[in-house]
């Protein structure tokens, strides 16, 4: 199954030395220990389990990835207005 960030995929485009590094220091600048590290890199789509808005922040700056990059998956949702143009009772 598919990842739900794309932690893994931006680990990979770095050389081995660098990902050696990433993989001491990135712990330390989210402030989360390792093994919480590799749980965010093992979520899957779909699942339920999300990394906290400012450790995804963190991430793509850490990655050098424009907002909303880290995410392997785009959200779909309808505007608040048109759900409610849909689902209220007619005015008349």
């Amino acid at each position: 199954m598919d990842k739900k960030y794309k932690i893994n995929r931006n680990l990979d485009k770095l050389t081995r030395k660098e990902h050696l590094y990433a993989m001491v220091e990135i712990p330390k600048i989210l402030d989360v220990s390792i093994n919480t590290f590799h749980n965010y890199r093992r979520i899957k789509a779909g699942d339920a389990q999300d990394i906290p808005y400012e450790k995804v922040v963190l991430l793509e700056h850490l990655f050098g990835l424009n907002h909303g990059e880290l995410a392997a998956g785009k959200p779909t949702c309808r505007a608040i207005r048109d759900l409610y143009a849909k689902n209220s009772p007619s005015d008349n």
